[in-house]
């Protein structure tokens, strides 16, 4: 008897994961935990193990099609059985055509509209999930004028990302939920800001009941001299462009930048290194030492040990560091738990073990959640200062820059060029005051200038 294969939920905060690579095809056989396909999440990269023993019938999904968790992924029986196509109706991609013949990898969706096309809309009626009701509201987004295709013709969040083009204006997103016009994804103001002037339409031949997106006025686009290479923007770099984003069009982002006295840095570093290799000390970083500072400064100030939910904020009573790192897939933000509880030699050997973990690809969901506060440093750079982005829902994140010498006027009077450390401390300001963000760097720039007496402690 044939058997649905879904794709499996990867913690409370995945809702979808995008197939990267199909292990086997149509007409193999397949037993129960073998590799059936590997997948990406926001996080990571994991295999999916058949809960089925027969012959792969047929697969639901194309490689690169975004899947929401706990949807049918592919169909498992005896081989040249016949599958019911109730076997086939949670599966969005697949086509009558496919149901029919059951032979071979579905078509990819349809592409959405672009901003010189016109989409003619006839999903009246259809049900919605709340969350996409409410991001729907939020972007301006008429639900007559979106395509279902979650499970039993059901409009899901999904659906409503992809009709989402650059944010709309007050007064267009008022316009477009009144009059269930569809938004182009780019619209004529700064930045492709849409404007209420960009909604402008021509009435289709359709029922009037039935929606049609906005046609801006034509454009043209003069051609560009050269070979051009399109790259698909998928997997890792597209969550990290969705959620950067959201982190900044769904917070109020400040920046305070300072640098922190780095003497007594480099001078434990030099020791470090030069110490016997029983003590574990010599891979000891300049990095490690900021992450042990920042675990004995957050306790002072818990209002940025937090995150920022919109009606509430939740403070933490350990310190949970993400450590973003830069991989060959992308940004991955692996998380040092309960750092404060941490030596200077435990918070190292920890964020060696993540950085590892996530180049290899072998970080878990585990690995990349549940972080209270970011550090991103681009140091090695040769990068001084910089606006980090926040990690929502955190209320802050500490960009470490590279260390360079500042003129210091001496006791004498003389000026002396001392080595100091960027600090770039970014924070939400609908959760925390900038005058509380100013305390809180200043108290890590001395921990920090200060770092070999807070060790002893």
């Amino acid at each position: 008897m044939a058997q649905q294969i879904v794709m499996p939920k990867q913690g409370n905060s995945v809702e979808s994961c995008i197939l990267v690579e199909w292990k086997k095809k149509v007409g193999e056989e397949i037993s129960i935990g073998d590799i059936l396909c590997s997948a990406e999440t926001d996080k990571s990269t994991i295999d999916v193990e058949s809960t089925a023993e027969g012959t792969v019938l047929t697969l639901l999904f194309a490689e690169g099609d975004e899947i929401p968790v706990m949807v049918p992924i592919a169909v498992v029986g005896e081989k040249g059985e016949q599958v019911d196509a109730a076997l086939l109706e949670a599966a969005p991609s697949i086509t009558d055509e496919n149901k029919e013949s059951v032979a071979s990898v579905s078509l990819p969706a349809e592409p959405q509209p672009t901003i010189q096309q016109a989409a003619t809309v006839s999903f009246i009626g259809a049900k919605i999930s709340p969350r996409a009701k409410k991001l729907a509201a939020e972007q301006g987004i008429p639900v007559q004028a979106l395509q279902p295709t979650g499970p039993k013709n059901r409009i899901i969040e999904r659906d409503v990302r992809n009709a989402m083009g650059q944010p709309l204006s007050p007064a267009a997103k008022d316009a477009a939920l009144a009059g269930n016009i569809l938004p182009p994804l780019v619209g004529s103001g700064i930045g492709g800001r849409v404007l209420s002037s960009d909604l402008n339409f021509t009435k289709a031949d359709v029922p009037a009941s039935v929606a049609t997106t906005a046609v801006p006025q034509e454009t043209t686009n003069a051609p560009f001299p050269g070979p051009i290479t399109t790259i698909p923007v998928k997997g890792i770099r597209k969550v990290t462009a969705k959620r950067m984003m959201e982190s900044m069009h769904g917070t109020c982002q400040l920046t305070l930048n300072a640098f922190a006295d780095a003497r007594a840095m480099k001078k434990l570093r030099s020791a470090f290194k030069a110490s016997s290799e029983d003590l574990n000390l010599n891979g000891i970083t300049l990095n490690d030492l900021v992450l042990f500072a920042l675990s004995r400064t957050l306790p002072q100030f818990p209002a940025f040990n937090a995150h920022f939910m919109g009606d509430s904020i939740l403070r933490f009573e350990q310190v949970h560091i993400g450590m973003a790192t830069d991989t060959p897939r992308g940004l991955l933000v692996p998380v040092i738990r309960n750092a404060d509880k941490l030596t200077l030699s435990g918070i190292s050997d920890e964020a060696k073990r993540l950085a590892l973990k996530c180049k290899d690809g072998s970080a878990t969901t585990d690995d990349l959640t549940g972080s209270t506060i970011t550090v991103s440093n681009v140091g090695s750079f040769g990068i001084e200062s910089f606006t980090p982005v926040l990690n929502k829902p955190e209320v802050a994140i500490l960009g470490v820059g590279c260390i360079s010498l500042k003129a210091v006027e001496g006791k004498s009077g003389e000026v002396e060029f001392i080595p100091h450390i960027g600090l770039s401390l970014t924070m939400d300001h609908q959760a925390v005051d900038g005058a509380d963000a100013a305390r809180f760097l200043k108290k890590l720039m001395d921990n920090i200038a200060s770092i070999d007496i807070l060790l002893a402690k």
